[in-house]
Parts: structure tokens; C-alpha cells; sequence
């Protein structure tokens, strides 16, 4: 669903919708696994990041319990997320009984955000548990500036792993942060390759999430201006498609493929905000951009989905009408937690 307003009174499991107090109607799920990661992207985490204990960590089956306390609230579709989701141990295990739910209890979809390294090992076991696409995060074809962006990456990896995912039958699409200097004048080759393999891609501004051993005000490039740029030599024509998250869809003419824009900055998109994160941790975060958070972890180990249950509703009545993003030279990042941390 898109986020507006809902006039269903049940869920297909009998219970009351996630609807906030602006009308908008949550089924959209979030659920990081890890905040570990195999690269170290210059935008998402520091250098030398400081990863989570493993004892604090949600298990695997606790991760399965929040979900399917979610789904029987109307969450339609779970995205996987990290860090990098497929360098948890054993997350297949999770992600194959997510895929038992599928079609069975109001379910729809279960979808993965990943850097695509690991895909080689796991494409095949993706698809056998009933995952269809999957967004890869890609920020530039040069091998050189791959290794810069993500602090000693190999773009090699990345792109076996794309193809393993291509070869499996994954409907792909290219996840790409738009960097003033850093990518800015190569983007439209970036799409042409992506259009040209058959993937969508998605352009996204920095959001100021955490500290990151550089200032947001140099790395932000807008995505008005970016699309300005485009439109010199490419029609950019409006679509009405949406795939249930933030991005606004053009049909590129030249290239014949489809191209998003996530502007969370120069053009806000909460209105239609129909989507949670909850944390490996278990903290549940009802704006990406707000500190507000209610801790499922504990509420589950110590008093069962019922207080789960009680919290969900909470969360309703806390989710924020509206980030408030700020990139300009000088500001502070909109909360402290990395990207990573919080789950991508």
C-alpha cells in the first residue's frame, strides 16, 4: 500500500490495522539483522566504526517473533537490511521461514537491501526462499572511486554478485547515493549501464545520520540539480508507478529504463510514509530521522507479544508527521546514529 489513508477496520489475521495518528496506514516493515558490514561506505560509518556487542543482538528467532508480530498488524512487506544483512551468521534461516509466511498471512513480499558481495554464495538460496528483488547499493563504476567510497572495496565483488543475482532470476535494482564531486559527473553513465542490464536505479540525496568523518554540506548534491543536469540530452518522462517506498519514478526515453529519485531534502516525501525500522537490537524507530524509538526487545523478553503488541499501538500515536533534514554548513546530523545502525 502507499501510505494513505486506510478504511480497513481488521487485518487478514483478524487484528487492528497500523494506522498513526495522521491516517497513514504502516505496512511496511524495515528489519535490520546486523549493523556489521564488509565495506565501510564514506557516508554511511566512520572508519573504525564501533559494531554492536553480538550479545545484544536480536536472535534469529526473536527476529521471526517481531516479524510476524508485525505481520498480523498488516505489514505486507519486510525488507531485510544491515549493515549487510548476509554477513550475519545464519540468516537464511530467517529469511526462509519469512518466506514460509508468504501468501499465507497477509505477507506479500519479502525484499533485501544489500552491497551484493555475498551474493555469489546466496542468490540461489534468496530465490529457493522466495525473495524476488533485491535493491544493491552501487555508487560508481570506477574502480578506483569504488575503492575510495567504500574504503578499500573491491568493485569486482560487487558486481559478481550482481550478476550471480541476475543469473538467479532477482529482479535487481541499483541503489545510488548521489556525491557532490565525488560521483556527480558520472551518474548518467552509471543509469546507461544499469538501463542497459535491465535494472532500475534509484538516485538518493545524503541524509545527516550519524557521524561519518565528513561534513554532509560537502558531500550533498541535490537532486533537482541532478535531474536539471539530466535533462540536458535525456527525457525525463513522470510515472505514476509506485513500489511502496519514497522514490519518485521518470521513464528515461534515450535509455528506455526506469529511473527513481529519493530526495529527502529538496523535495519531502513523508506524507505517504507507510513504513517502521526496527533495529537488530530491537529498538523499533518510527521516523528514520527522529530520535524516537520503543524497545520491542525488551517488551518481548519480558512480556510477550501481548506487550509487543501494546507498544505497536504506542508507536502509532508517536510516529512523527515529518523528518526534519538539515545539510547546510555547520549543522549537527539529525540524530546520532549511523545509517548502518539504524538499518538501511
Amino acid at each position: 500500500m502507499d501510505g494513505s489513508i486506510s478504511n480497513a477496520t481488521t487485518t487478514a489475521a483478524g487484528q487492528r490495522p497500523l494506522i498513526d495518528h495522521f491516517g497513514r496506514h504502516i505496512t511496511y516493515l524495515r528489519l535490520s539483522v546486523t549493523d556489521r558490514c564488509d565495506l565501510r561506505c564514506v557516508y554511511c560509518m566512520k572508519a573504525r566504526p564501533d559494531f554492536l556487542p553480538k550479545s545484544e543482538l536480536l536472535t534469529l528467532e526473536e527476529l521471526t517473533q517481531l516479524s510476524d508480530a508485525f505481520i498480523r498488524r498488516g505489514v505486507t512487506k519486510i525488507r531485510v537490511t544491515g549493515g549487510e544483512p548476509l554477513v550475519r551468521r545464519d540468516v537464511m534461516t530467517l529469511i526462509e521461514n519469512l518466506g514460509t509466511r508468504l501468501g499465507k498471512t497477509g505477507l506479500e513480499e519479502i525484499c533485501l537491501t544489500t552491497n551484493a558481495t555475498q551474493l555469489p554464495r546466496f542468490a540461489k538460496d534468496l530465490v529457493a526462499a522466495g525473495v524476488k528483488r533485491i535493491n544493491v547499493s552501487l555508487d560508481t563504476l570506477d574502480e578506483a572511486t569504488f575503492s575510495r567510497l567504500t574504503r578499500g572495496g573491491r568493485i569486482a565483488d560487487t558486481l559478481a554478485g550482481i550478476d550471480a543475482a541476475d543469473a538467479a532470476g532477482l529482479k535487481i535494482k541499483i541503489n545510488t547515493v548521489a556525491l557532490k564531486d565525488d560521483n556527480e559527473h558520472s551518474l548518467r553513465e552509471l543509469i546507461a549501464w544499469a538501463h542497459g542490464r535491465g535494472f532500475d536505479l534509484t538516485l538518493i540525496e545524503i541524509m545527516p545520520l550519524g557521524e561519518v568523518d565528513a561534513a554532509r554540506s560537502d558531500q550533498f548534491l541535490s537532486l533537482a540539480q541532478v535531474k536539471a543536469d539530466l535533462e540536458q540530452g535525456w527525457t525525463l518522462t513522470p510515472l505514476s508507478d509506485n513500489t511502496g517506498g519514497p522514490a519518485r519514478y521518470h521513464r528515461v526515453e534515450e535509455t528506455g529504463g526506469r529511473l527513481g529519485l529519493i530526495t529527502p531534502l529538496t523535495e519531502n516525501f513523508c506524507a505517504g510514509c507507510n513504513r517502521v525500522r526496527l533495529t537488530c537490537t530491537g529498538q523499533l524507530y518510527m521516523c528514520l530521522g527522529r530520535n524516537g524509538r520503543l524497545d520491542l526487545r525488551a517488551a518481548l523478553r519480558e512480556g510477550g507479544l501481548e506487550a509487543v503488541d501494546a507498544l505497536l499501538d504506542e508507536a502509532m500515536a508517536l510516529k512523527p508527521q515529518a523528518h526534519d533534514f538539515d545539510v547546510s554548513a555547520g549543522a549537527e546530523a539529525a540524530v546520532g546514529r549511523t545509517m548502518a545502525h539504524t538499518g538501511g
